[in-house]
């Protein structure tokens, strides 16, 4: 026999739904921690209790968020030795193995529970227009005919029913719900608008986005991190979303030549580093992109702007290359080769430009980091800086330095080739602390390109 009184804990927009489908069946009351929710429950003509009185009603039903539900359960846990008989506790939660483990962990053991999982909400259903609509249905300690009355209860107000464990709900809902939950803010987070050009399939999925987003974030959060499958669900899907962006990549932008990334300008040891390394296919017809960053170099290979990308990495005396470790850290790409070259610096300055009134040096934090003893002796004067963005580029300093666009109070170290190409006056060469100063290069692709 169904039991004769129901309590709601928890009156959101979910609650005030399950209230109203069990009012034809139940004496329902309501409790809320919340006063505003107490006064709607009032309002709604539902009977709002204290929580000693839910919890002395004969099923008690969890309509509270996902990550409520163990911190509530486990406080009224702590009040029932002092009421009399066994009341049914249930769930409406959209994951299943956590309140299983719940009510099993925190609940007397003579205390069954009925675990539902209802595949609608207000967006979709109300009280009186259940036919069509789903709900799943388990089960912890309770005997299998009372069981079967809820499930017939459920049934006769036109529900299908879906008897299953906890963990394959779970792995199933994973798979849709929490796929169609992390789609619908992933296009809200893209910014996905209508427009006037929408096809039937672009203004359905508007629907999907606008009803997951009209959801709680609280609750999104609880889908994608209580349920033990959405983990690898996510993983899967950026697999899946990356394959496909992968593959409307060309394996070549141009046929006829192979076009490198780099990450400094002309006369960088960037350019030197990759025309090193493409002379080993002396066949190989190339064209450089200046790119001057790392990051703009994976960037532009990830976006398929370039075929290939080189960079340093690390240097024998300065070490890693930070600027590229950041940059690797945030990008797709698989590494091809890595290969190294020997590094000489040279000071350099405007071609009419004063030395003895140079007071910065501005380059490359490695070229900083290669010659550091050797500045510390012989230029502990001079301010020593790194510029931003392409200006991080020693290249792109003597770029400027040589069209009169920095102050010729700004000195630069690099390849000695800078000074020829931006008709730059060397002022010193071989800076480096160390003769046998080597840097290397990552040689890099996209992934899935040959």
């Amino acid at each position: 026999m169904l039991p004769a009184s129901a309590a709601i804990i928890g009156y959101g927009r979910f609650g005030r739904l399950w209230a109203a489908i069990l009012a034809s069946d139940f004496d329902v009351c309501v409790h809320d921690v919340n006063p505003a929710a107490m006064a709607a429950a009032r309002a709604d003509g539902v009977r709002a209790v204290d929580l000693d009185d839910a919890l002395g009603t004969d099923a008690i039903f969890y309509c509270v968020p996902i990550s409520a539900l163990e911190p509530t359960v486990a406080e009224h846990a702590t009040r029932l030795t002092g009421l009399s008989g066994a009341p049914l506790f249930a769930d409406v939660l959209s994951v299943k193995v956590l309140p299983r483990r719940v009510f099993e962990h925190h609940l007397p053991p003579s205390c069954s529970a009925l675990l539902t999982h209802p595949l609608f909400g207000p967006d979709s259903a109300d009280a009186g227009t259940l036919s069509g609509h789903r709900i799943v249905l388990d089960s912890l300690r309770m005997d299998g005919d009372a069981f079967d009355e809820w499930k017939d209860l459920f049934e006769r107000k036109g529900l299908t029913t879906m008897v299953m464990s906890s963990d394959e709900h779970d792995r199933l809902a994973a798979a849709s719900q929490g796929v169609t939950h992390f789609v619908g803010r992933t296009l809200e987070r893209f910014g996905f608008v209508p427009t006037q050009v929408d096809t039937l399939g672009t203004r359905k999925l508007h629907e999907v986005a606008d009803q997951v987003c009209n959801d709680t974030w609280q609750l999104f959060i609880d889908l994608e991190t209580q349920n033990p499958h959405t983990a690898a669900m996510r993983v899967l899907l950026s697999d899946a979303e990356n394959a496909v962006f992968d593959a409307l990549l060309p394996d070549r932008i141009d046929t006829d030549k192979l076009v490198i990334g780099i990450q400094g300008g002309p006369g960088s040891f960037n350019e030197e580093a990759a025309r090193h390394y493409v002379s080993r296919s002396p066949d190989e017809r190339y064209e450089l992109a200046y790119l001057h960053t790392t990051e703009n170099v994976l960037r532009a290979l990830e976006a398929g702007a370039v075929d290939r990308g080189l960079f340093a990495i690390h240097s024998s005396h300065g070490g890693v290359v930070t600027e590229s470790i950041q940059a690797m850290a945030q990008r797709r790409f698989a590494i091809v080769e890595e290969f190294e070259i020997r590094i000489a610096h040279a000071l350099m300055v405007a071609p009419t430009a004063d030395i003895d009134k140079v007071d910065t040096i501005m380059t490359h934090p490695q070229v900083l980091s290669q010659c550091r003893t050797t500045l510390d002796r012989d230029y502990s004067h001079l301010r020593l800086k790194s510029g931003e963005g392409d200006l991080i580029d020693h290249a792109k300093v003597a770029e400027l330095l040589g069209r009169g666009e920095l102050p010729p109070t700004v000195a630069t170290m690099g390849s000695s080739a800078l000074a020829d190409l931006y008709g730059l006056r060397v002022v010193a060469r071989d800076l480096q602390d160390i003769a046998e100063n080597f840097t290397s290069f990552l040689w890099v692709r996209r992934p899935g390109a040959r």
